[in-house]
């Protein structure tokens, strides 16, 4: 039986175990070891934990939540969270995380195709009423959810002894997580106990986690992330600081304090601490911080040089995606170059192809559309038709544009819809950001396509200006691309200027969608 080992030698076993029961295993395992502290300096061990998150099951179940129970909820990154979703996987319900900054069209989306009957949520959290939204969703359609309300030191209790017997399928799909894709509404993603652990254990194993690790909990713990992080905590026992608000110049303080030395979540996450470094000054902004975990979207290399120098971190690149929770992880001891010029390795369990657009099987090395299958893999999606497109022959088609490198390891190029076709050629929008990225005037830049009436599609950047520097013009953002070695046949024909690039989700990727949406909307009112 598989098993991730810690520095203290403990072993909890994790294949065909399910959350629950990998919870109860650590608690009985480490009882009185710390697992989170939060910004208000409360601290819970894994005894305590487990205690408390079989209390609030017991309170659920007395609301009428029980095995089956479909349940939404939309919470901010608290120790009650977390209390809340065991609480869920403990009592054998069908969960539907949401993550906080998602609005009423999505959320009644999600309440509607899940068919939720109950919705956790925070009250009024971060200025915004929740209950308020759900209750003025319109329900002419659809059952009404009833709503549970949560906030800080409050949560439902009650005594374990009313608890039905916890849940022993892993591989049951009792998990659904959005997407947003370029799809008109978001795809409802099923997974299992298993998926979810598989993913978890993958990213631990590849980054050595022990029980010497103080992992940072910055992110939105609905994103799939969040169960990556239960595996971590439970099967290695790691130490976790969880974060409500994403503030760099606060964040720095909490990752002194509580000597954080392993950070994950998005390239963009390192970008926000870099410029806090910058703010600064001399000396190192997180003198603990050993290691940052990419992911969320590929690294563009000058960010990559940036974050690796500035921030004096190992920055490891990951792959994953919401249908499957980690793919390729970087090996912590590899060169700067491999790091930087891949997308990491397959994590244990993970099969991997490139596959060519007639269908056939990509050479190490050539550039096709990335296929997974392994543990790790959703169940597929609530839309059948869905799971019937994304699926060939039990391979997840990703619609990543990528590679296999004859040693193994991964590189995205692109994604299938983010090539640009201009006058019968393809152009790579990825390609194209990459090269202008290292440009000392461009803080971010998104590259996209435009209708044009003379070449099918124009390339358009949109570059995010760095703050006190003067604007880059068009005729030195080409003559940057050329000396870069970009083909003149792939140079931008239009250039555009903004203060910051919309983003999308808790792990802030740069919504290109938004972006399009913007510039033909000013295209239309003639702006």
């Amino acid at each position: 039986m598989a098993a991730v080992t810690t520095s203290a030698s403990a072993v909890i076993p994790i294949d065909d175990l399910t959350f629950w029961e990998v919870c109860e295993r650590r608690a009985r395992l480490t009882p009185d070891r710390l697992m989170i502290v939060d910004e208000r300096d409360r601290r819970i061990t894994f005894g305590e934990f487990r205690d408390r998150a079989e209390r609030v099951a017991a309170g659920l179940h007395q609301l009428g939540i029980g095995p089956g129970s479909r349940v939404t909820w939309q919470l901010p990154t608290r120790i009650e969270t977390l209390l809340v979703c065991l609480a869920l996987a403990r009592l054998g319900a069908h969960q539907n995380p949401v993550i906080p900054a998602v609005r009423g069209r999505e959320v009644g989306f999600a309440l509607r195709q899940t068919g939720a009957e109950w919705v956790v949520l925070p009250g009024t959290w971060n200025g915004f009423d929740y209950v308020e939204m759900v209750s003025e969703l319109d329900w002419s359609d659809a059952p009404r959810p009833r709503i549970v309300v949560v906030g800080v030191d409050d949560l439902p209790d009650g005594d374990p002894a009313t608890l039905p017997a916890p849940p022993t399928d892993p591989r049951e799909a009792r998990w659904t997580f959005y997407t947003s894709g370029t799809t008109s509404e978001p795809k409802g993603v099923l997974h299992s106990d298993e998926s979810l652990m598989w993913g978890g254990r993958g990213y631990a194993e590849r980054m050595r986690l022990d029980a010497d690790t103080v992992f940072a909990m910055q992110f939105a713990i609905a994103h799939i992330g969040g169960p990556n992080l239960f595996c971590f905590m439970f099967s290695v026992g790691i130490r976790t600081l969880s974060v409500e608000r994403f503030d760099p110049s606060s964040l720095a303080e909490l990752f002194r304090r509580h000597r954080v030395n392993l950070c994950g979540g998005s390239v963009a996450f390192g970008e926000l601490l870099l410029r806090e470094q910058r703010r600064r000054g001399a000396g190192r902004l997180l003198p603990d911080l050993r290691q940052l975990g990419g992911g969320a979207g590929p690294t563009p290399p000058a960010m990559f040089d940036q974050i690796t120098a500035e921030l004096g971190v190992t920055y490891i690149p990951a792959y994953g995606m919401t249908e499957v929770p980690m793919i390729a992880v970087g090996y912590p001891d590899d060169d700067v170059e491999l790091r930087r010029g891949t997308d990491g390795a397959p994590v244990r369990g993970i099969e991997i192809r490139a596959a060519r657009l007639d269908g056939t099987v990509a050479d190490p090395g050539e550039e096709g559309e990335l296929q997974i299958r392994g543990p790790q893999v959703c169940k597929g999606y609530r839309d059948p038709a869905q799971s019937a497109q994304a699926f060939v022959d039990g391979w997840l088609r990703t619609g990543d544009l990528g590679m296999v490198r004859p040693d193994g390891r991964i590189k995205l190029t692109g994604r299938i819809k983010d090539i640009i076709i201009r006058k019968g050629e393809n152009i790579s929008a990825r390609e194209v950001e990459d090269l202008l990225g290292t440009h000392p005037l461009v803080a971010r830049v998104a590259v996209v396509g435009l209708p044009d009436d003379e070449r099918g599609e124009r390339v358009c950047a949109v570059v995010e200006r760095v703050p006190g520097q003067p604007d880059l013009d068009f005729a030195e953002m080409q003559r940057h691309l050329l000396a870069a070695g970009l083909g003149r046949y792939k140079l931008p024909e239009q250039l555009e200027l903004t203060d910051e690039l919309p983003t999308q989700g808790s792990m802030l990727k740069i919504s290109k969608a938004a972006v399009r949406r913007e510039l033909l909307a000013r295209a239309g009112a003639g702006t």
